[in-house]
């Protein structure tokens, strides 16, 4: 039970670091489009892909945890 809820906890919080490493690598990329002469459209892009990604990663967390404790996955 114990190991369980700790296996659910490492998942969440794998899954939470990478939606914060993919958060910063797309505030880099976000920073280089800036200082050049890039479109917003290309920007607004930009954003948009970070936004989904991060949200996905968590997302895909918070679903795996959700289902281990109900015993599904």
């Amino acid at each position: 039970m114990v190991s369980q809820f700790i296996n659910e906890f490492e998942t969440l919080g794998l899954y939470f670091a990478l939606a914060g490493i993919f958060f910063f690598i797309g505030m880099a990329i976000q920073d280089v489009l800036k200082k050049g002469n890039v479109p917003k459209f290309g920007r607004y892009t930009v954003w948009l892909v970070l936004f989904l990604g991060c949200s996905g990663f968590i997302a895909k967390g918070l679903i795996q945890v959700f289902w281990q404790g109900a015993g599904v996955g």
